[in-house]
């Protein structure tokens, strides 16, 4: 096969693109994809019942779901997010057993 100085740009753009769709496509999974589940029955941020203080605010951080009893509880958990889900994650490993 015989390339031209119009074949080969040709070519690299071609390669480029569908780099480019693959990970598109990759992206739009991983965003389709269920949030792990909040399974606690209190906020994280301040230990009050869920639905004791009004509606629950649920949210997803980091493919997980997050519900806090109430939307000013949002700012708490953003000011240390680690914390409270390393304390998510901690409950549910004790609910388990």
């Amino acid at each position: 096969m015989k390339f031209t100085k119009q074949t080969l740009p040709l070519l690299i753009a071609t390669v480029c693109l569908s780099g480019a769709v693959l990970t598109l496509v990759a992206e739009g999974k991983k965003k389709d994809a269920k949030p792990k589940p909040y399974t606690l029955t209190t906020c994280a941020v301040s230990d009050e019942k869920l639905g004791g203080m009004g509606e629950t605010y649920t949210f997803t951080h980091g493919g997980r779901e997050i519900k806090l009893c109430c939307k000013s509880c949002l700012k708490d958990f953003k000011k240390d997010t680690a914390k409270y889900v390393k304390k998510i994650e901690e409950a549910e490993k004790k609910s388990k057993k």
